[in-house]
């Protein structure tokens, strides 16, 4: 895929995201470093018009970062510690020009974990009003499906009290194939759910959704899945090892992306509303591979981009991003987890140089109002202690 051209002093923020299930590894540890995972992005950048440029934001996402029961019984805050710690050097050893990073928040919820940093010559100087929430989806509300999110607002000199607020959410959806009702219905809950502060110079009191903000970003384990029809000639090799041959070419992945939940649903404004994606269909599916393997899939389920990256501002139009997305891929050399990691790395346009402090928000259809939910905090704390309950008997046992 050829690079767009960027200049660096006319383009607005790079903005690097990176989305990995773990397969519950996270306990184990990664067998290698994270340069791979982490790299293409700051490899990419190096080629932009104007020469190198390290990304301004970098957000990492994990889901199953841990066994369930680990997670119940709280172990996720010392296993995300050593994330932060390794994806800092990481990203830090290979920027460009050795551009430092500081953490802007991180958040773990059982085994669903997101990380932020900020460029240390930039946007870290600017950060204000961080703000961080979960929700869980599972049963009874459990945290072993949901959300967690990360909201900042990046502040400019002419406005202090402005600026544009950026809003990132990693999810972490009801799997197997023919639960797409359930997938839409945790989306519709996470929007409802995952609540923040009302926002900066807000007249309302009520809590804000994930849209209430200037940049959004929602990626994760989506867990939709390819659906071939039986007539299709493909249909016959879905699990079989044939299938990883059939779409080695980007002429018949892009042939079955047109079976594809997530983008059938999204059209027909059930899920993700206002969100665009990039070109997903351009690496192979993300899931489900044989662990231990680079290029094999497992035989039990469909071959499928569970795995996935969307994001909106508020410069798009309905039908077209102003978001220019630069790269977006998948790792294969990652095989210790079913899933393979994906990366995208999105340019965002300029903001509007004005000394206002009206924030810009994202613009939605007029059919579509996300709301809070008014029992969102009975809902969450009852997912949180029924977390802590089965985590003290699997401890206890």
């Amino acid at each position: 895929m050829a690079t767009p051209t960027v200049n660096p002093n006319k383009d607005g923020l790079l903005v690097q995201i990176a989305s990995y299930n773990t397969n519950l590894q996270g306990i184990l540890g990664l067998p290698q470093d994270l340069v791979d995972w982490l790299s293409p992005t700051l490899q990419v950048s190096k080629f932009l018009s104007g020469g190198a440029r390290a990304p301004d934001i970098v957000a990492v996402g994990f889901q199953e970062l841990l066994p369930l029961h680990l997670g119940l019984a709280g172990l996720s805050k010392a296993i995300l510690d050593n994330r932060n710690a390794l994806i800092l050097s990481q990203i830090e050893a290979h920027a460009p020009n050795k551009e430092k990073y500081s953490l802007v928040a991180k958040i773990a919820n059982v085994g669903i974990a997101l990380l932020v940093y900020a460029r240390d010559d930039g946007v870290a100087r600017r950060v204000a009003d961080v703000q961080t929430a979960w929700t869980g989806c599972g049963p009874g509300y459990m945290g072993n499906k949901g959300a967690v999110g990360i909201r900042f607002r990046v502040a400019e000199d002419a406005a202090p009290e402005g600026g544009e607020t950026f809003t990132f959410v990693n999810c972490h959806l009801t799997p197997h194939d023919h639960k797409v009702k359930q997938r839409l219905n945790d989306y519709k809950h996470i929007v409802s759910t995952l609540l923040f502060p009302p926002s900066p110079g807000s007249e309302s009191k009520a809590p804000s959704t994930l849209y209430d903000t200037s940049h959004l970003f929602v990626f994760g384990d989506m867990n939709f899945r390819v659906d071939l029809p039986a007539s299709h000639p493909l249909s016959a090799l879905v699990k079989t090892s044939q299938f990883s041959e059939a779409i080695s070419s980007g002429s018949s992945r892009e042939e079955l992306k047109e079976f594809d939940q997530l983008t059938n649903e999204k059209n027909k404004g059930n899920v993700f509303v206002g969100l665009h994606e990039g070109e997903f269909w351009k690496f192979k599916c993300s899931y489900k591979y044989k662990v231990g393997e680079v290029d094999q899939y497992s035989v039990r389920r469909i071959p499928s981009w569970t795995d996935r990256i969307l994001y909106a501002t508020y410069k798009d139009t309905p039908d077209q991003s102003a978001v220019k997305n630069l790269l977006y891929t998948s790792i294969p050399s990652y095989t210790t987890s079913d899933h393979k990691p994906i990366i995208t790395l999105l340019l965002l346009p300029p903001p509007d140089t004005t000394s206002s402090k009206i924030i810009p928000k994202l613009t939605l259809p007029s059919s579509y109002h996300p709301a809070p939910d008014p029992n969102a905090s009975v809902k969450r704390w009852t997912g949180r202690l029924l977390d802590r309950f089965i985590g003290v008997i699997w401890k206890a046992t």
